[in-house]
């Protein structure tokens, strides 16, 4: 899983998510809310958390009253998708060519506007983010 730091910069990249089952979350709400309920990580999940389109086109992550604290439902706006190693991967697409395992890293390498381009990061899925944000940024 990506550090919230990570998730947020994709968000404000242009990354949309299309909540599938297992995917997970955190929440990004108004200043007013306790921050604790911001590191929180949920999982979409058809028994707890339902993703719902409505009529009008909006998504809304729904709440089936299994959490701690009283939350109904949220709009996808208000929530930070922290997509896993495999999803990141998958978004990369053809421009992904190799991990490797270095000593203290892992590096991933990206072929973008045809160079090859690497990332290294302790964690793989942040190397994978880290890669995806550069695409992002560069199709732009």
């Amino acid at each position: 899983m990506i550090s919230r730091e990570l998730a947020l910069a994709l968000k404000a990249a242009g990354l949309r998510w299309h909540p599938e089952s297992g995917d997970r979350f955190q929440l990004d709400l108004p200043d007013d809310v306790e921050a604790e309920v911001e590191a929180d990580v949920f999982t979409v999940s058809e028994m707890t958390i339902e993703s719902h389109r409505t009529p009008s086109g909006v998504t809304i992550l729904g709440f089936n009253g299994t959490t701690e604290w009283a939350l109904d439902a949220v709009t996808l706006d208000d929530a930070i998708w922290l997509p896993g190693e495999g999803q990141l991967r998958e978004l990369l697409r053809g421009t992904f060519r190799s991990l490797r395992r270095l000593p203290d890293a892992f590096e991933v390498e990206v072929e973008i506007a045809g160079g090859l381009r690497r990332f290294e990061h302790p964690d793989a899925a942040e190397a994978y983010g880290m890669a995806l944000l550069e695409l992002i940024r560069q199709s732009r």
